[in-house]
């Protein structure tokens, strides 16, 4: 069985060969591989390090700590790289190392990693990976697909566990990530297991590569099938076999030309041949059930094309949408003179009542202490200016402890622009499921129009009146027998009244 991918079931603690996201200020990631390092790599005897500008993190000060942990930035020896500065200050030719630095660099290669020392200050957090954070760390290859785009689409796709994806246009990856964990219900045990998957086709070559590589390094390659295709004219069969998906996004720059292939059928295109269809071709589609597809266009040309095809195509519930995703911050503005020098308070007079008891206030301070200073005994003491004035400060009003400060102010809110999107127009569409004779019998088996016994119709009918009527007979024999009983108790009470009269 293949170990599962840290996306998917990740441990509690980091472990070597795990990917990290490292948190180096807010909306700055950098992926890395945790390595657990023997000897001196790079000239670092404390093996491999991750330098930021936030100090120097070797790999080991990552590992085994859980998820979410701050790590402090350490000392570390940079064994060649500090002799190699050295020579680069003293002016001397370092482009051909002489035998006593190579002596000194296999030297520190081969002893011990050194345990790292804490630095006094730089510090980062250790996130496990998700596809939130991927997407905002990945390297960009094309334009992403983030996150309040992927996240509409998995839900207009009904992208659940199970279900398999045709996802055309694999880019950077970032949807591949996020459709991998939405459709995830366990890893295949056999070749025939058909558990939820996704089948990306990319065009490119070198992006096709390293999307390959990073699928292997994330442990993701038992969920994702990535093939290097031009699915325009060939298509989206898998070695020949049909995905049987029930779901497809298409992130190409002419979706249109792609759709002849997402078919139950073979299509004919405008201005071709009719050819018979002589059941050899294969649709990638699921024949049970129906199949939800989604474009991702950056133009409303592009959108226009897309909808004509599907349409001629027999798709149905056809929309278009378009996603401008904006944050709000929703906070309570406080307006008042005494108020804490807090964010959200604003110490500036309220109405013209605060400013008026503010200066009375103030007068009244100056006056204590003006009086203070002319007192000639010993016993009369120079009242501070700041103290003088806080009985009437607590007279104006609720004393401090007994004011809710959640319930002053007003609410107010302000957009944030920095959420990383862009504009893009979606295309949804449904293809129902054909329904032939067979299915129809099927059906008619299972559920037998006209000879039903237990649901609303005119052979009913009779038999729910007389359910009724022997309902309200039971509730009326009920009711009858509670009224004697009554009865027979106020006699019973009477009679004993009367003997104990007598």
């Amino acid at each position: 069985m293949a170990s599962s991918s840290p996306f998917l079931n990740p441990s509690a603690r980091s472990r070597p060969g795990d990917l990290a996201i490292v948190l180096l200020a807010r909306d700055s990631y950098q992926p890395i591989t945790l390595e657990q390092s023997t000897g001196a790599v790079d000239g670092y005897v404390e093996g491999k390090v991750l330098n930021t500008r936030f100090g120097s993190f070797p790999h080991s000060t990552f590992l085994d700590v859980p998820w979410g942990s701050q790590i402090r930035a350490s000392h570390v020896d940079t064994g060649s790289r500090g002799r190699k500065r050295k020579l680069e200050a003293s002016g001397e030719d370092t482009s051909t190392p002489g035998a006593d630095d190579e002596a000194k660099d296999s030297e520190a290669g081969s002893q011990l990693t050194r345990k790292a020392a804490s630095a006094p200050s730089g510090f980062v957090h250790i996130l496990k990976p998700s596809p939130e954070l991927w997407t905002s760390a990945l390297p960009h290859r094309t334009q992403v697909v983030y996150t309040p785009d992927y996240s509409y689409i998995l839900s207009r796709i009904r992208a659940r566990p199970g279900t398999r994806i045709i996802e055309a246009g694999a880019g950077s990856g970032s949807f591949t990530h996020a459709s991998v964990r939405a459709v995830y219900n366990g890893l295949p045990q056999k070749p025939e297991d058909k558990k939820g998957k996704v089948f990306s086709f990319e065009f490119n070559e070198d992006r096709y590569h390293k999307m390959q590589d990073e699928i292997v390094e994330h442990k993701l390659a038992d969920m994702v099938h990535l093939t290097h295709r031009d699915v325009y004219g060939e298509g989206f069969l898998v070695e020949g076999k049909s995905p049987e998906a029930t779901a497809i996004f298409l992130d190409l720059p002419a979706p249109w030309k792609a759709l002849k292939h997402i078919s139950r059928r073979r299509p004919q295109t405008d201005g071709e041949t009719p050819k018979p269809d002589d059941g050899n071709w294969i649709s990638p589609l699921d024949p049970k059930k129906s199949v939800h597809i989604c474009t991702f266009s950056p133009c409303i040309e592009q959108v226009m094309r897309t909808v004509t095809e599907l349409r001629r195509l027999g798709w149905v519930d056809v929309d278009m949408v378009e996603v401008a995703h904006k944050r709000i911050n929703v906070l309570r503005e406080k307006v008042g003179l005494n108020l804490p020098n807090k964010k959200g308070c604003n110490l500036t007079p309220a109405n013209v009542t605060e400013s008026i008891d503010r200066l009375k206030e103030i007068n009244e301070k100056t006056k204590d202490f003006n009086n203070a200073q002319k007192e000639k005994d010993g016993d009369a003491m120079a009242v501070d200016p700041k103290d003088s004035g806080k009985a009437n400060r607590q007279g104006n009003g609720k004393e401090e402890e007994d004011e809710k400060p959640w319930a002053q102010g007003r609410v107010v809110h302000r957009p944030e622009g920095e959420l990383k999107t862009h504009t893009s127009y979606l295309v949804f569409a449904v293809l129902p499921r054909e329904w032939s004779e067979e299915d129809e019998a099927a059906a008619s088996a299972r559920w037998p129009c006209g000879k039903e016994t237990k649901t609303i119709g005119s052979v009913d009918k009779a038999a729910r009146k007389q359910a009724k009527r022997e309902m309200h007979q039971m509730y009326e024999m009920e009711k009858g027998r509670k009224r004697q009983k009554r009865s027979a108790g106020e006699k019973q009470a009477i009679g004993e009244d009367t003997q104990t009269s007598t």
